[in-house]
């Protein structure tokens, strides 16, 4: 079947991370959906929840090298790009990579770093390199991030550009555990020096070509007319709604559907139906859509006029299954 690969790669980063990481369900099945359609994913949420220790865990299962970048405000490009150092015995400058030339890449507290360094991060996350002194460097083949950003009624945070916002495939939100799930995460890492280490040791990485085996069954899923007729109508209806001010773009309906591909062959499914648009669009539009002022002040969240939407266009029915 088609979305056996999907499936068991799902199951493996379930097993697998749920060895370090408690409480995580809908964040690991987001993880899932973006890695096998090859995007990016902006984590929000509270410090001290186990962002890092989830994008560890994730560099572990995929068996290549982890990057962290800490967001400051004083973080300049060149900290996350690298740059040319001259060196004096070979009479000539020399390019030191930096944290983003990992497999796993985690930019902790992103919207704390100024507009200047958060753009130097478009060019490696639309196009997979880095260029410097006019010259291109591509990054790892499989190259992942995972910006996590602190709520915005912090302090000290610099809202994500409009453009760096949409160059995340999906914006999965990370909250406090349930009770049950905290005790187990006391249990897990209360002793010296937390423990995460021996955990991570445990991880095995995904078996050598699973993840295209996944990508390609994500691929061969078969859309209907309609179901495209339907998520550019969910778009239209966002880009004329009063209480928007900037509704979802051509690349977040693009986003959309490749999230939904993915979310058929994870139910094993070899085509797509409405269900599976309407599983993945609130992680695809919660951080494209941006609501008035008007509306904010009043209270609502750009998901919150998404789902408003998502019931008034119409569903459509059946004829698209081969």
């Amino acid at each position: 079947m088609i979305g056996n690969a999907a499936q068991f790669l799902e199951q493996h980063l379930r097993q697998e991370l749920g060895k370090v990481v408690f409480g995580m369900d809908d964040i690991l099945h987001g993880l899932a959906v973006a890695w096998i359609a090859n995007g990016h994913v902006l984590l929000e949420g509270a410090p001290g929840l186990g962002k890092t220790l989830l994008a560890k865990a994730f560099a572990q299962l995929l068996g290549g090298s982890f990057g962290r970048v800490q967001g400051t405000a004083d973080l300049m490009p060149s900290d996350i790009t690298g740059l040319h150092i001259y060196n004096n015995e070979q009479n000539r400058f020399e390019f030191m990579p930096g944290p983003l030339f990992n497999d796993v890449v985690l930019v902790d507290e992103i919207n704390r770093t100024g507009p200047k360094t958060q753009s130097a991060l478009l060019q490696a996350m639309e196009e997979g390199q880095v260029t410097l002194d006019r010259k291109t460097y591509p990054l790892a083949a499989d190259f992942f991030l995972i910006a996590a950003q602190n709520p915005f009624d912090y302090e000290g945070v610099y809202p994500l550009l409009e453009s760096q916002l949409d160059r995340f495939l999906i914006r999965l939100n990370l909250g406090y555990p349930e009770l049950h799930m905290e005790i187990a995460v006391l249990g897990r890492y209360d002793k010296p020096g937390g423990g995460h280490g021996a955990a991570l040791e445990t991880i095995r990485p995904l078996p050598e070509g699973g993840l295209q085996q996944a990508r390609d069954a994500a691929a061969a899923v078969h859309i209907g007319d309609s179901l495209y007729h339907y998520a550019i109508m969910l778009a239209q209806a966002s880009r004329n709604h009063p209480r928007l001010s900037l509704g979802l773009s051509t690349r977040g309906v693009l986003a959309i559907m490749r999230c939904a591909r993915v979310e058929a062959v994870l139910q094993g499914r070899a085509y797509l139906i409405p269900d599976d648009i309407k599983a993945v669009a609130p992680l695809v539009v919660g951080h494209r859509l941006l609501p008035t002022a008007e509306a904010m002040l009043e209270g609502h969240s750009a998901l919150q006029i998404f789902q408003e939407i998502d019931r008034q266009v119409p569903v459509p029915r059946g004829g698209d299954a081969p």
